[in-house]
């Protein structure tokens, strides 16, 4: 990432580490001195060395575990807030729970108040410096100057992506482009790639993203001799970024660079830690689900001729055809009968299945599919076979990953929305994934099935 803002990074941690241990020894002074909580008469300090030396391992710990120094995720280098109060609420739990087993005398109220305080400072600390980025920006001191070469899509891209993610850190001072009358975006021509060297003295440019098309090689592999002698950092957006899908990732063998093209998503300490997840919520939800399940077969069994079970092949993760399971809600012929759309009034729908339906009981078995590792409890919806052989290119990127019990299509209208939004909100999800986005999903999905809303 952008050299500059790696140092503004650490410039938060340090703060973070400084302003936590005044927090800390504040949040001393106001227990001992406000009128609350129970009597302590005149008492010392209750901190000593140890707790903070706790904080400052804890904090920048879990900060980092919490992604609110990761500059590559969609935030700004600054960070948002409810990622720092996730962190700060995580990092106050861990040295609660530190406390009981160490310094149990801490009082209670002293946490609180520490708790308050950190959360009040650190944002503090953040609102002055997007103020101070802001105001860098505005006075034409931007920490990153920016000069972008190629007025292409791939250059449009970076663009956008620049000014969204990273906001007033970074000024775009213009484009090079041998051909075209206007940037990408609104930029404006500053020259030519013979200008290329004066250029990146002349504007007093910190980095130089290269977007020109891969037939244009030769002038790439010339400016990149040019600029050995300047003071810039020399990027490359290649040209065969369509081609990546959803990650990529690059190898050195024997000196030379391979470039993945489908890599997967989650894999390695990531892929390990979901599925454990899912093996140990699935695990649970069975052992104590088991009589709501025999419940529903039972019913299922005596209002309906036919199987208890309904299978149907659905595509899983990279392509691979699986059978997922439901309770049956349909009559045994339904699908002898003229089919519908999805919709409330289905004719073939059951009177119990209508209540699964409703409180999306029908899925449960799928849980048997998670224990195979078919599915995952949070992932992309699991997809028809005919649905996906009709798929754009770029929707075949939703089977990168194994599909979901529930999703973020399912907390943001489920049935009630048309496809092509399915497919945008699993990509979200696949280029946004985390654990904590798995249970802010699996959270709001207790919502969506309470209110029952687009489950038909």
């Amino acid at each position: 990432m952008f050299g500059k803002l790696r140092r503004l990074i650490i410039a938060l941690l340090v703060a973070d580490v400084l302003l936590t241990q005044v927090a800390l020894a504040a949040a001393d002074s106001l227990r001992r001195w406000l009128p609350l909580g129970r009597e302590l008469g005149d008492t010392n300090s209750f901190l000593n060395p140890y707790l903070h030396l706790m904080t400052m391992a804890l904090w920048p710990v879990v900060f980092a575990a919490t992604s609110v120094y990761n500059i590559r995720r969609d935030v700004r280098p600054v960070g948002d807030a409810r990622t720092l109060f996730v962190a700060v609420s995580t990092a106050t739990f861990a040295f609660s729970g530190a406390l009981y087993f160490t310094f149990r005398d801490t009082p209670r109220l002293l946490i609180f108040y520490f708790y308050l305080l950190d959360l009040l400072l650190l944002s503090a600390a953040r609102l002055a410096s997007g103020l101070i980025l802001r105001l860098m920006h505005a006075r034409g001191r931007p920490l990153t100057r920016v000069l972008i070469v190629g007025a292409t899509e791939s250059a449009e891209a970076i663009v956008l992506a620049l000014r969204s993610r990273l906001g007033h850190s970074v000024e775009i001072v213009g484009c090079v482009d041998d051909t075209a009358a206007a940037g990408p975006l609104g930029l404006p021509i500053v020259g030519h790639l013979e200008d290329m060297p004066w250029l990146a003295r002349g504007l007093l440019v910190d980095e130089i993203i290269i977007c020109l098309p891969g037939d244009r090689y030769a002038d790439i592999e010339r400016l990149s001799f040019q600029l050995q002698a300047e003071p810039v950092r020399l990027r490359l957006v290649p040209d065969f970024l369509k081609l990546v899908m959803i990650q990529s990732s690059v190898d050195l063998v024997g000196g030379l660079p391979l470039i993945g093209l489908r890599e997967p998503r989650i894999d390695g300490p990531a892929w390990v830690i979901k599925r454990l997840f899912d093996l140990t919520v699935t695990t649970a939800l069975l052992i104590f689900g088991w009589p709501l399940l025999l419940a529903i077969a039972l019913a299922i069994k005596f209002t309906s001729p036919g199987p208890i079970i309904y299978r149907q092949q659905r595509v899983g993760e990279n392509g691979r055809l699986f059978w997922v399971y439901k309770f049956r809600t349909m009559v045994a012929d339904a699908d002898k009968r003229p089919s519908f759309d999805k919709r409330p009034d289905d004719p073939r729908v059951t009177p119990i299945g209508r209540i699964l339906r409703r409180t999306s009981f029908d899925e449960l078995p799928q849980l048997f599919n998670v224990l195979k590792g078919e599915m995952s409890l949070v992932g992309p919806r699991p997809e028809q076979v005919f649905i996906v052989e009709k798929y754009a290119p770029w929707q075949r990127q939703r089977l990168a990953v194994p599909p979901g019990l529930t999703g973020w299509w399912q907390v943001n209208g489920r049935s009630d929305l048309p496809m092509h939004l399915n497919t945008q909100y699993d990509l979200y999800y696949i280029r946004n994934y985390s654990l904590l986005l798995d249970l802010k999903i699996l959270w709001r999905t207790v919502g969506v099935v309470i209110d029952g809303k687009g489950a038909y």
